[in-house]
């Protein structure tokens, strides 16, 4: 390296009030993100070597800044796909940044992911690590919310003193403030005085949307002037004298304990929303005035004419630099394309296999032991008592292990399965939460991350539908990951009829977990199993959505003695509670009861099979049964068309078709919601009566 380019940070100190910077490698990388994305919109996106072209061009001066002070060993940040530059200066290899958006072999994703949709799992903890970014615009705020509070548990509950001092970075652009998602993270951040920046890049765009029609007058940080517990700090992102400053007393006051802290720096986009954009709603003198902001010139001129660089070695740093990526890019078009054979590796945890961060595995959390058989003891509880009871165990035996959501805390739960933990285990344990599932389920990605087991509470199955991009990108994250991140949880969701009905708190739709790549899916039918199944969700390295069924919480059949502290139930292992030879009935939750009853009434030799879990589900069990029998009637509570009772029957047809000596029946709610009505709900859910029927038509066929 040149003697005059090492100068740069030798003689940084004589700039007045400004923090020390690294002046040498803020430049390179600047110049490295430059070149990067020159090279990508004129050579490897015409030759189609890139598909999902975005430029941090305007944004990258800022960006660099802020991620070279990101040096404590538990700082996280979240980005989005303009933040680029960002994730360079935290310390991923050029190559590794090159090769991902070709989506080649190796690299954060193993070409599963858009490549600037990427992640730094930073195992070496020299610095800040990276959440696994995510496609939906405002998705990255409220997960970072659960690891700023994770900071907090850690240092205060778990009494590791080497998270004093660290801080939780989300990125976005401005339009992103108008998401639930930005709007849920300001509340958890504030409302607990977290240790939470919320870093802002205004460019005065939401791709062609100006700012004015995403915030009264035009200015979202102006309308959150008087937010409570919320810093701001607001200014030029391209100054390189003064954004400095600005940049350091935000991770100052965060790094100081003193809360939450918004930071606005007004950037130019100095390109389109991506490569395909021609700005045609931008005016040309508009683009022109964008252009003179541009922060790369400012930084050259700066450094010159503070005789910290010669203009002959600052081109020999810039063509140093695209010579650097030129380099990185013949040697990601030598890499090998992803081995297909490895498609669907990781969807779900795999022996031999632990992600590199997130969850109790990664971490090699011992847990008590544990037997697959049960131990009976005392008197029959109901589902709800036996709930209670297992999460009492896991939060004494397991300090990482923390319960929230609404009314979760001293209220005990709208059902009561939290009822006095709150008390037992403080505020800080068993805690109730804003009004956001969003919320609720995003802070629950921060915690496992950091290695918590979270277990948010849903109140009632229908009110998840606000938290759909949170369930959903957090299934896919191991899978999208390449196994580098999993975020390993336990979602209670309560749902089903009960005593009445509704189209609001009585949904099942079980259909859709089925359909949520990565989640894992019990549907527990009595105190019992439910006791087993979440004890087995709650040591278990996949996030699992645990469903407890209304109907079924004080329900007398579904009483059973508690069958001990160590008993569980692995996923995808159904019961025979009735067996036979005349007729297989295939049902889970709510329907299970009904079925047995009705099996037992006529005297049939009717085998029942208790699913207990629906992904994974015990499709030998059911195979086994079916091939024994010829008949096969499925029944559950979900809407006909398309629920997973079509997907059992497919699976009869496809692989024991010429075994079957009638049609495969179903026997379920029609497709509606569930009504109110006494009357209308009886005829909608199938009951002891009209499942008997159907049993009866299908065995004399």
């Amino acid at each position: 390296m040149n003697e005059a380019l090492k100068e740069i940070n030798d003689t940084s100190h004589i700039l007045k009030n400004e923090p020390t910077v690294d002046w040498l490698n803020v430049s390179q990388l600047m110049l490295k993100s430059r070149a990067l994305d020159e090279i990508e919109e004129k050579l490897l996106v015409p030759e189609k070597l890139v598909f999902n072209q975005f430029s941090a061009r305007g944004h990258d001066f800022a960006q660099i800044l802020l991620g070279s002070l990101l040096t404590h060993p538990h700082d996280a940040a979240t980005g989005y796909y303009r933040s680029r530059p960002f994730v360079m200066s935290l310390g991923i290899s050029l190559d590794e940044v090159v090769a991902a958006p070709m989506a080649k072999e190796g690299g954060y994703s193993d070409g599963r992911d858009i490549g600037v949709v990427c992640n730094y799992p930073n195992v070496e903890r020299n610095g800040a690590m990276l959440f696994p970014m995510c496609g939906g615009v405002g998705a990255q705020y409220s997960p970072i919310s659960g690891w700023a509070q994770s900071i907090l548990y850690h240092r205060d509950q778990l009494n590791d003193r080497r998270y004093s001092g660290a801080i939780a970075v989300s990125m976005g652009g401005d339009s992103s403030m108008s998401t639930s998602g930005f709007w849920a993270a300001l509340n958890i951040s504030t409302t607990n005085n977290l240790p939470h920046l919320f870093y802002i890049e205004d460019n005065g765009y939401g791709i062609s949307v100006p700012q004015e029609v995403q915030t009264p007058g035009g200015d979202q940080v102006a309308n959150l002037s008087a937010y409570k517990n919320l810093k701001i700090i607001d200014g030029d992102g391209t100054d390189p004298i003064r954004t400095p400053v600005l940049i350091k007393e935000a991770v100052d006051y965060v790094r100081s304990g003193q809360g939450a802290c918004l930071l606005r720096l007004k950037v130019p986009r100095l390109c389109g929303h991506t490569f395909q954009d021609t700005q045609t709603y931008k005016t040309p003198d508009f683009i022109e005035s964008e252009q003179a902001r541009d922060p790369l010139p400012k930084l050259k001129n700066h450094l010159i004419s503070m005789k910290l660089i010669s203009a002959s070695d600052w081109e020999t740093l810039e063509t140093d630099s695209y010579q650097n990526v030129l380099d990185a890019v013949e040697k990601a078009k030598k890499r090998n394309e992803p081995d297909v054979d490895k498609l669907t590796k990781f969807v779900y945890s795999e022996e031999g296999h632990v992600q590199l961060r997130g969850g109790l595995a990664a971490s090699h959390h011992q847990f008590p032991s544990k037997s697959y058989q049960p131990s009976p003891e005392g008197a029959r509880l109901n589902m709800l008592t036996a709930i209670r009871k297992t999460l009492d165990y896991e939060l004494e035996t397991n300090p990482k292990v923390v319960v929230f959501g609404e009314d979760v805390g001293p209220k005990g739960g709208v059902h009561g399965a939290t009822l006095g933990l709150n008390s037992k285990f403080g505020d800080h344990r068993v805690f109730d939460t804003s009004l956001s599932e969003e919320g609720i389920i995003g802070r629950s990605v921060g915690m496992a991350l950091s290695g918590l087991m979270p277990v948010p509470e849903i109140q009632f199955r229908k009110y998840a539908e606000p938290a759909a991009e949170q369930l959903t990108d957090t299934g896919i994250m191991r899978w999208r990951t390449n196994n580098q991140f999993a975020a390993p949880m336990v979602v209670r969701i309560p749902g089903g009829f009960a005593r009445r009905g509704d189209p609001w708190h009585s949904m099942c739709d079980e259909v859709e977990w089925a359909h949520k790549v990565g989640w894992q899916l019990a549907m527990p039918s009595n105190a019992e199993d439910a006791v087993g199944l979440l004890r087995f969700a709650l040591r278990d390295n996949n996030p699992t959505i645990f469903f407890e069924h209304r109907s079924l919480l004080d329900g007398a059949w579904s009483r059973r003695p508690y069958p001990g502290d160590e008993y569980v139930i692995p996923f995808g292992k159904a019961k025979t509670i009735l067996t036979g030879t005349a007729l297989t009935v295939v049902c889970w939750g709510a329907m299970v009861e009904r079925c047995e009853k009705a099996a037992i009434s006529l005297a049939m030799s009717i085998e029942v099979i208790d699913l207990r879990t629906i992904q994974p589900w015990d499709k030998e069990a059911v195979l086994n049964s079916v091939e024994k029998t010829g008949r096969c009637l499925i029944v559950h509570e979900d809407n006909k068309t398309a629920g997973f009772g079509a997907e059992i029957a497919a699976t009869l047809s496809d692989e024991l078709f010429f075994s079957l000596d009638a049609p495969i029946k179903r026997l379920t709610m029609p497709d509606i919601p569930n009504p109110h009505n006494i009357s209308l709900l009886e005829r909608a859910v199938p009951n002891e009566q009209s499942i008997a029927q159907a049993m009866q038509t299908l065995i004399e066929v």
